[in-house]
């Protein structure tokens, strides 16, 4: 009988030592759960953010160029011959200038017949409009740009250009921002750094890893802000990249 009590007891103590072990085995595992939250809570917390610019003059390396030249009349045959040889003044004077053959592209013709219209309004106007586009793709930017300036020759003989294209005709392209790319994100990336060392530096603490990272879009802008000149009339351009990085300060 007294045995039995013993071994009772025994298992009783057992039971109740094993439930403490648990017991506790809870309270570490919570209390080091509550410390990990804490540390990264503080750790989320404990960083700055900062945005690293880079900057880098660049130059177009193929230009657009669209001259767009019409003809008005009645008959339509003979505008057609002539817009023909219009087109040939047009490509010799373009081959003057330096251009080859595979640099110059003959758009199709186009024809406008006003008396097709129900809505012309005058009757005694030319009944055709004839027009083509004669387009220059070109890295020969220089040259390009150069070009513009001898139009007025083609005038002189007789060639008149479509005013709208004629006041806007070009587009120059930079097509490289691929290869300056990599070297643009390391000076932002520098940049940012530096902001961040200043920032410890005023508040005692020192940067640590990066938390996170936004590249930024890389923009390509005009080199001179001029008011109504767009970023593609203009050969000299910059590109811009703005990056936004978060490091830990420790």
């Amino acid at each position: 009988m007294e045995e039995n009590k013993e071994n009772k007891s025994s298992c009783l103590c057992t039971k109740k030592y094993i439930a403490f072990l648990i017991l506790a085995l809870g309270i570490l595992g919570a209390g080091f759960a509550i410390g990990c939250y804490y540390y990264h809570a503080k750790m989320d917390t404990n960083f700055v953010t900062v945005k690293g610019l880079a900057e880098k003059d660049v130059k177009a390396d193929l230009a657009v160029w669209d001259l767009k030249y019409v003809l008005t009349g009645n008959d339509v045959i003979a505008l057609q011959q002539k817009l023909k040889d219009q087109q040939n003044i047009i490509v010799n004077h373009l081959k003057a200038q330096g251009f080859d053959d595979e640099e110059i592209h003959i758009d199709r013709l186009n024809t406008n017949d006003l008396t097709a219209n129900p809505y012309r309004s005058e009757q005694n106007g030319p009944r055709f409009i004839l027009n083509q586009t004669i387009t220059v793709r070109s890295t020969k930017v220089d040259t390009v740009e150069k070009s513009i300036g001898t139009l007025s020759e083609l005038v002189s003989k007789g060639i008149i250009f479509d005013n709208q294209e004629y006041s806007s005709p070009i587009a120059y392209v930079f097509t490289k921002l691929n290869d300056i790319k990599p070297q643009m994100l390391s000076t932002a990336t520098e940049n940012a750094k530096a902001a961040a060392n200043e920032f410890a530096k005023s508040s005692g603490t020192k940067v640590g890893k990066i938390h996170r990272a936004q590249q930024g879009v890389f923009s390509i802008l005009p080199r001179e802000e001029t008011p109504g000149v767009s970023e593609s009339q203009q050969i000299n351009k910059k590109v811009r990249v703005v990056s936004t990085i978060e490091y830990y300060l420790d």
